[in-house]
């Protein structure tokens, strides 16, 4: 962590039917685990839930009306299958979009699959709470989170009133 920033929270949501139901290991809810606990993050809570968007938006909201963490990092759910909903989850909670997140994810992996064009990721505001969707394979997890993880210290700075302004 940079700058002296307090240690920030993470709460992981993944969506998946198959993971939730038992029938498929969960391997992206361990990789945002590793990586931002590498990056002196504390994890709070990590949860698999269904894609269902009710559900997904009500544990969203949860954790950011109760300030249990500044950061909700979410996988899967972002593709074109008729259940996938962790965009639209997103979104029902937001109180301000954040844009730049998913655009600056998916030109990251626009070198690696030009498939990353097929992403619908979001990126919000609730509260104090940050919350940013992420691909639901390891290997673009991994790749679309160490590509934002640094500058994501100093937005969290912003949002939770540790810095007051983005000049450098």
């Amino acid at each position: 962590m940079e700058r002296g920033m307090s240690r920030k929270r993470v709460a992981i949501i993944v969506s998946s039917d198959a993971g939730y139901q038992g029938t498929r290991e969960d391997k992206s809810g361990p990789e945002i685990r590793r990586i931002v606990e590498e990056k002196g993050y504390e994890v709070v809570s990590s949860v698999i839930l269904p894609d269902e968007q009710d559900m997904l938006s009500a544990e969203m909201k949860r954790i950011a009306d109760n300030n249990l963490a500044e950061l909700i990092l979410t996988t899967g759910g972002t593709g074109f299958s008729p259940r996938d909903c962790t965009p639209e989850a997103t979104l029902a909670v937001t109180e301000r979009i954040v844009p730049g997140i998913p655009e600056a994810m998916r030109a990251y992996s626009m070198q690696f699959t030009k498939r990353s064009m097929l992403s619908r990721s979001a990126a919000g505001i609730r509260k104090r709470t940050l919350i940013i969707n992420l691909p639901g394979s390891p290997k673009a997890v991994r790749e679309c989170l160490e590509y934002i993880i640094t500058e994501l210290d100093h937005g969290l700075e912003i949002l939770t009133g540790e810095a007051s302004n983005c000049a450098r």
